[in-house]
């Protein structure tokens, strides 16, 4: 091989740095620097990438603990011991009343609320510092044991929410003065407030509960899931599978992309226009909610599932069909088994877009109070976003911790949604 040739060629370990007429890349010396550049900008990027993962996992962790600590105490309740004596308030009621459905109305009518503040004003010398619910705590425990109507008793009751809040360091002057004196006293306590999670909507943030919103938001789900996740899945199988390709359904399919992109609140003016003002649909409803979402989550769904379809090798359909499997028989028998993880994804990604959306829920009239759990999907029922939006905007500082806890109970419901949908793309997923 001549010198020339030689020279012209790049280096491959042999020492042509002082080669007449060699470009100055070509050298060992520029070769060796543009490698090291590379390494550089290598390293760089990899520093970018782990930075932005650790600014990602830090603001996440930094939403999780401002969550954590505003709401844990919104599970927790501040009680103060009374005593009553039901013997010397001498209500009119008698254990016989006591037993059925009546009971409640006969505590009621007997004046218990009033006996209440009467012993509350008797030994502390203010009603005030009880909850506007205490009287109930004390009317469930007579239901459960009528023999109390004949004796003194002691009870302890959740304290009113400005002393809750000062007991949990954020009241205000006046309620940690008589925060002190009662702690002076020895009379109160703190336990776990289970009317948060079995309760409803209220005026007083010591009797708020969750219950009713994560019904509706339960029910609200499964009204979405059930319409979205079949006509989804069925849509996308047609538009891959059978649909001619012709300008009509490339109409479709740009269609369903732009209506993947619309805003929310657009498809809660048309759940507000069609179900409610054209078919006369209950307001406030999870079957109303249900089907608004539903309209939303559809097209995430129908992408998802078109991509996972494309996503098939050809010669699975090709070897079943050379089995002798029909058309319907080769989609829904080996295609669609084997898209299902793709699908599943899509649908995850869908429902929980859903399960946080308050925009179109509150056009459709679900931002109601409602003081009662939902009885079907056509009562009247809130949803966990809308709760949380509602009690947001209220002025006792007693709703900022329910916010809060609510936020940790939405979280939670939504990260069990997720796994449960994680769980099931696993099991049916395949791996080539």
């Amino acid at each position: 091989m001549s010198n020339t040739l030689v020279a012209q060629l790049p280096d491959m370990g042999v020492a042509h740095n002082d080669a007449p007429g060699v470009p100055t890349d070509w050298t060992t010396g520029a070769m060796q620097g543009r490698i090291r550049r590379r390494y550089r900008a290598e390293r760089r990027f990899r520093l970018m990438g782990l930075s932005a993962v650790v600014m990602s996992a830090g603001f996440l962790a930094f939403l999780l603990a401002t969550m954590l600590m505003q709401g844990l105490g919104g599970f927790t309740e501040t009680r103060v011991s009374l005593p009553i004596d039901f013997a010397a308030a001498k209500l009119p009621v008698t254990a016989k009343q006591l037993d059925g459905r009546g009971a409640d109305l006969a505590l009621a009518g007997a004046g218990l609320e009033s006996a209440v503040d009467a012993a509350a004003t008797r030994a502390f010398g203010d009603a005030n510092i009880l909850s506007d619910g205490a009287w109930v705590r004390v009317r469930n425990a007579i239901k459960a044991d009528p023999a109390l109507l004949s004796r003194t008793a002691q009870f302890d009751l959740p304290a009113s929410s400005a002393l809750d809040v000062a007991n949990k360091g954020n009241g205000t002057p006046e309620a940690e003065a008589t925060l002190a004196s009662l702690k002076q006293r020895g009379v109160l306590s703190r336990g776990v407030n289970t009317g948060f999670l079995a309760g409803a909507d209220a005026t007083d943030p010591t009797r708020v509960g969750i219950w009713g919103a994560f019904k509706g938001s339960l029910l609200t789900m499964l009204v979405t899931l059930g319409l979205a996740f079949p006509i989804g899945v069925l849509s996308a199988l047609y538009l891959e599978e059978y649909a001619p390709k012709n300008r009509w359904t490339d109409l479709i399919e740009v269609s369903i992309n732009n209506l993947a992109a619309v805003p929310s609140i657009i498809f809660g003016l048309l759940g507000l226009a069609v179900f409610l003002g054209t078919f006369g649909m209950p307001r406030s409803a999870p079957i109303v909610g249900g089907l608004t979402l539903a309209l939303m989550t559809m097209p995430v769904i129908v992408i998802a599932g078109r991509n996972a379809i494309k996503a098939v090798p050809p010669s699975i359909r090709d070897a079943a069909l050379g089995v002798g499997a029909s058309p319907v028989q080769v989609v829904f028998h080996h295609v669609l088994p084997l898209a299902l993880p793709g699908i599943l994804t899509g649908t995850i990604i869908g429902m929980a877009r859903a399960l946080g959306e308050t925009a179109p829920l509150l056009m459709i009239g679900m931002r109601a109070f409602i003081a009662a759990p939902p009885s079907g999907l056509g009562s009247p029922a809130t949803a966990l976003p809308v709760q949380i939006f509602l009690w947001s905007d209220q002025v006792d500082r007693g709703f900022v911790e329910k916010t809060s806890a609510a936020i940790i109970v939405l979280l939670v419901f939504l990260l069990a949604m997720n796994g449960l949908a994680i769980y099931l793309r696993n099991r049916f997923e395949t791996r080539w």
